[in-house]
This record gives structure tokens, C-alpha cells and sequence, in this order.
């Protein structure tokens, strides 16, 4: 495959990670939030907060949809998986990694879920949200990498290893 797909929680590393393997790899970096906010002219919390979560979640998908690199990383949003069309387009142009962490590993990196921009729906708790998309991920995933307690470094290593095995 051309690119890397890395999916996941918030907290996961998709970013922090993606940048890493990215220069061991000589690849570009595609933050696919940072697509959302460029395209939309706002940040994701006022997107959220203008659009809702569904209509955060359509421009999330339609964002993912178009991309169109070549030996790039690209780390998305936590949400990502709910946008079917968005996921098979990454299926097809990349292999996609889900870094996996644990619900006790991620409340520790989260702390407060405003500031991290995780959106819950009302009544919604962090292990809802957990339990609601980790059968997304594994579902899309090309290969699963477990970063819980896994330096950047570790955690990239675990991803090449990963990946010479397709």
C-alpha cells in the first residue's frame, strides 16, 4: 500500500505516532482533522457545536472521502469509523492501522473530555463510547497494533513490524 491509515480512540497516538512513522518511513503527515478545520474555516468544537455531532460526522466523512496522497501517513479523528464511505475509501488507498489501547490506559491520557474535543451524546459515558467503537475499528482495520503502554518509538517499531507482514 501507498499510505498508513492509523484509526483509533482519542488518546490512542494517532497523531503523536503518525508523525514518527512518518519520518522513519520518509512518508508525508495528513492530519485529517486538521483537513476538516482548513476546509471548513472553523475549529472542530465550532463545527461541532454549529453542525452537531451528525453533521460534524457527514463533513468528517465527506473530508476523508477525498483525500487523495501517496506515501503519506494519515491519522484521523476518533470518529471517523462511523462514516462507511469514508472508511472504504482509506481501505482502498492505504492499509489501515488501528492503534488499540485500553479503556483504563485511556482514561488516563484523556483526562477532561471537553478539552480533548471527545463529544459524547447525552448520558453518554467514555466506556460507552468505547465499547460503541472498538467492534468499528477492529471491523476496518487492516492490521491491530496495541500501544497501550508502548513508548512512540515502541509503538512505531510495532507498526513496521506490522506492516511487513502483509
Amino acid at each position: 500500500m501507498e499510505n498508513i491509515t492509523l484509526i483509533g480512540m482519542p488518546g490512542a497516538g494517532k497523531s503523536t505516532v503518525g508523525i514518527v512513522l512518518a519520518k522513519v518511513l520518509g512518508y508525508d503527515f495528513i492530519d485529517s482533522d486538521l483537513l476538516i478545520q482548513k476546509e471548513e474555516g472553523k475549529l472542530l468544537w465550532q463545527i461541532m457545536r454549529d453542525e452537531g455531532i451528525d453533521g460534524f460526522n457527514a463533513i468528517e466523512e465527506r473530508v476523508n472521502s477525498q483525500i487523495d496522497v501517496t506515501h503519506s501517513v494519515i491519522a484521523t479523528g476518533g470518529s471517523v469509523i462511523y462514516g462507511p464511505k469514508a472508511m472504504e475509501h482509506l481501505r482502498s488507498i492505504s492499509t489501515v492501522v488501528y492503534l488499540k489501547v485500553s479503556y483504563r490506559t485511556l482514561q488516563k491520557r484523556l483526562g477532561d473530555l471537553n478539552k480533548r474535543g471527545v463529544v459524547l451524546k447525552s448520558g453518554q459515558t467514555l466506556l460507552d463510547l468505547y465499547k460503541e467503537r472498538v467492534p468499528l475499528y477492529e471491523q476496518y482495520a487492516h492490521r491491530t497494533v496495541y500501544v497501550g503502554s508502548r513508548t512512540v518509538q515502541q509503538a512505531v517499531e510495532e507498526i513496521v513490524n506490522a506492516l511487513k507482514e502483509l
